[in-house]
C-alpha cells in the first residue's frame, strides 16, 4: 500500500505550489530544480534547519526537495508547467499571463482528473506512486529510485572508477583515480577542456553517502586542493547541506562545483551509463471502446 501522507505534509506541498510558480515568472518563466530551491529558500526566509530536514524515504533527498518535487509535478499536471529534458521547468502559453496560482485549487483539479479521493488528506503521495496509480515526480521514478541504491551499495573504489567514467563522458581527458588510501581528500584529477582552446586542471573528490555532506568536508576538501589545480569538484551520491553550498561557493576563495546523487543520476541517464531506453507503450482504452 501507498504511505498517505498525513495533514502537515500536504499543507507542506500546499504552500510550495504558488511560490514555486512564482519563482519560474520571476526568473524569466523557465528554471532548474536548482535555481527553484534557492529562490524558495530565500523568498520564505526558510532556516538552515528547514532546509536541511532530510526526508524519511528511499530518496536521498532533503524534505525540502521531495515536496518541491511534488509541488513541480503538481504544477505540471495542473498544465501550468513543462519540464524539457535537461531538466528545465517551462511556464506552458497557457499560463504566461497568469499572475498566481492557488495550491489547493490545483491539487483539487489534480485528483478531479484523476479520479482519486486522496484518502482523508486528499493525497496518495509516495517514494512508489506506482502503488496508486499517481505519475511521480521524475526524482521519484521507481528506476531512479533504483540507480540511487546501487551507487549507495557500491564499493567507494568503485564508485570513484564510475566518477572517472562519467567526467571522461563530460568532456574531461587525462582523468585519473588516486589510490584506496586517498590522497590528501583528493580522489582523481583530471583536466577540462572548453572550446578546444581553454583548459583548466581539475581535482575530484567522490563521497558514496545517502546523507548530506556539510560544510566542513567542503572546507577539508578545499585546503587539500594544490596551487595547480583550477578547479575542485565535489561528487556524492547524498545531498548537500545549506552551509556546504554557500562555503562551495563563498567570494574570495577557490570555487568548488557541486555533484549531488540526482545530479549525478541526470548524467548517468545523459550519457546512457548503466542505463538503457526501453519504449513503454500505454493502452487506449477509449480507442478500443470506441470501435
Amino acid at each position: 500500500m501507498a504511505r498517505k501522507k498525513n495533514k502537515l505534509e500536504l499543507e507542506y506541498v500546499e504552500r510550495l505550489i504558488e511560490p514555486v510558480f512564482l519563482v519560474i515568472k520571476c526568473l524569466g518563466g523557465s528554471a532548474t530544480n536548482a535555481e527553484i530551491r534557492d529562490e524558495i529558500i530565500e523568498t520564505l526566509r526558510l532556516s538552515d534547519e528547514v532546509v536541511d530536514e532530510p526526508h524519511v524515504g528511499k530518496a536521498a533527498q532533503t524534505e525540502l526537495e521531495y515536496q518541491l518535487a511534488w509541488a513541480r509535478t503538481y504544477l505540471k499536471n495542473y498544465g501550468a508547467i513543462i519540464n524539457t529534458e535537461r531538466g528545465v521547468w517551462v511556464i506552458t502559453p497557457a499560463f504566461a499571463d497568469t499572475v498566481a496560482v492557488d495550491g489547493k485549487e490545483v491539487i483539487k483539479t489534480f485528483l478531479e482528473k484523476t479520479g482519486k479521493s486522496g484518502g482523508e488528506n486528499g493525497t496518495t503521495q509516495d517514494d512508489d506512486p506506482s502503488n496508486d496509480g499517481v505519475d511521480p515526480p521524475e526524482e521519484l521514478e521507481p528506476w531512479r529510485i533504483q540507480i540511487a541504491e546501487i551507487l549507495h551499495s557500491m564499493d567507494p573504489f568503485a564508485f570513484e572508477r564510475l566518477s572517472q567514467l562519467l567526467l571522461r563522458e563530460c568532456g574531461f581527458s587525462q582523468v585519473t583515480v588516486t589510490k584506496k588510501t586517498g590522497d590528501g581528500g583528493i580522489d582523481g584529477r583530471g583536466k577540462l577542456l572548453i572550446n578546444g582552446i581553454f583548459s583548466f586542471n581539475v581535482a575530484f573528490q567522490c563521497k558514496r553517502f545517502k546523507g548530506s555532506v556539510g560544510a566542513v568536508e567542503i572546507r577539508n576538501f578545499r585546503g587539500s586542493l594544490t596551487t595547480d589545480r583550477e578547479k575542485g569538484i565535489f561528487i556524492t551520491t547524498g545531498s548537500f547541506t545549506k552551509a556546504a553550498r554557500d562555503e562551495a561557493s563563498i567570494a574570495g576563495k577557490q570555487q568548488i562545483d557541486l555533484i549531488d546523487g540526482e545530479e549525478f543520476i541526470n548524467k548517468l541517464i545523459e550519457y546512457r551509463i548503466g542505463v538503457k531506453e526501453k519504449a513503454v507503450f500505454e493502452v487506449d482504452k477509449e480507442f478500443f471502446d470506441k470501435v
